[in-house]
């Protein structure tokens, strides 16, 4: 009689078990790909439809920047530096029930954010200790990697941590005194520039050198220089601290043609010939691309008080967050989970439509009375770069390491 091995059932979600745990990394992009389609779904209803938005302090506005901030952003922020630190640092990486701690703090702080216009300031409150005591978590977590010898180059990860919670402590006293609290959510904005900028120069080495040796042309070897990368970090963080403390001033312009200087300064490291017109490099490019022009738009907005501080904003939100977030997604995502990166036509058209959703976006300042469609049109366009990106990527979150692996490893 022929014998048959026994079926094995995967663990439920609950269980430590379950495959997502296995990489912090995991949980936290799988809610960031969520978020992505449905928070830009939601608000281009509200657009196009005249959904209510949730009653949240602040108004729709600011609901809809905190969300795409603190929930979309905050997240890849959350399982970038959970997988990066330790591999940088050669330190273990959190284990699952910590993930699954770190991943319930997130669902708190989003529920009670969402609740408080109908909760009031208890869920206000709620939300705000849960999403400090998730950036305070991950400190702790990271600290003792950053302070071995392979970490202190790599300190800024912890300071920029430190900073979030900083600005969300700020931005939650004043959402609870019945302030305004916006100004709070575009320094966090700036902070998030800075952190791209810091995270951008160790995964770009990788990147555009595999580009250069797989191109065969003899080039120099691509290098990230210090010097012109904190020459952008220091603008940009000079721009955000004036346009906190005064915001529309003429200080504020100068400081973001400076900053839009900076990054183009720092993209000339790049022109490495053809295989800077590679896929990975191009898109990674393409995102201090979008970074110097919104800044560059911004400048010129507040100096000649035009219309294009929201629309150079924008392209810093949806270009260089959205695009750096969807490329270390399809970089890092499949490389922690053992396998190599995918070379399919997905990837490309994903970026693509990112872009098309930043200058879509952007262009809607001077739309006029068809400035409406142009977003909801950004809205599709974003909603369905991430919808790839939940289909070809999500799965691999999700399941067992094809190569018998337990962990981050990549």
């Amino acid at each position: 009689m022929r014998m048959t091995a026994p079926v094995m059932t995967p663990p439920g979600l609950l269980s430590p078990q379950h495959p997502v745990w296995m990489c912090a990394m995991r949980p936290f992009f799988l809610l960031t790909m969520g978020s992505a389609v449905l928070l830009i779904a939601l608000w281009s209803a509200v657009l196009a439809l005249g959904l209510p938005p949730p009653p949240v302090a602040g108004g729709a506005l600011v609901w809809h920047a905190h969300e795409l901030l603190l929930g979309f952003g905050l997240a890849a922020v959350a399982g970038f530096v959970l997988t990066a630190v330790p591999e940088f640092t050669n330190t273990a990486s959190a284990s699952p029930r910590t993930a699954r701690q770190l991943v319930a703090l997130r669902l708190l702080g989003r529920a009670g954010f969402w609740l408080s216009g109908v909760a009031g300031w208890p869920a206000l409150a709620v939300a705000g200790a849960a999403q400090l005591a998730l950036l305070g978590t991950l400190v702790a977590l990271l600290w003792p990697a950053l302070r071995t010898p392979a970490g202190q180059r790599h300190h800024a990860f912890g300071w920029a941590l430190a900073g979030m919670a900083l600005l969300v402590a700020g931005f939650y006293l004043d959402a609870l005194r019945g302030a305004y609290p916006m100004r709070w959510l575009h320094a966090f904005l700036g902070l998030l520039m800075v952190l791209i900028v810091i995270a951008m120069s160790r995964i770009s080495m990788r990147i555009v050198n595999r580009a250069i040796d797989q191109a065969g042309t003899g080039a120099e070897p691509y290098l990230a220089r210090p010097p012109r990368r904190n020459l952008a970090v220091l603008c940009i963080a000079l721009f955000t601290l004036a346009e906190f403390v005064h915001e529309g001033s003429a200080t504020s312009g100068w400081l973001a043609c400076a900053s839009a200087a900076a990054l183009f300064n720092l993209l000339g490291d790049w022109h490495v010939g053809r295989p800077l017109l590679r896929r990975w490099p191009l898109m990674l490019y393409t995102v201090y691309l979008c970074m110097a022009l919104g800044y560059g738009l911004m400048g010129w907005a507040l100096l000649a008080s035009g219309p294009g501080v929201t629309a150079g904003r924008h392209l810093l939100t949806v270009g260089a967050m959205g695009l750096a977030i969807y490329a270390v997604i399809c970089i890092a995502g499949r490389a922690h989970c053992g396998l190599a990166i995918d070379e399919r036509a997905w990837g490309v058209w994903g970026a693509g439509l990112i872009a098309l959703a930043a200058l879509l976006r952007a262009g809607a300042a001077w739309a006029g009375d068809s400035s409406v469609a142009w977003m909801v049109l950004a809205g599709l366009c974003w909603v369905a770069a991430f919808g790839l990106l939940c289909v070809f990527i999500g799965p691999v979150l999700w399941r067992v390491r094809e190569d018998g692996l337990w962990g981050c490893e990549g």
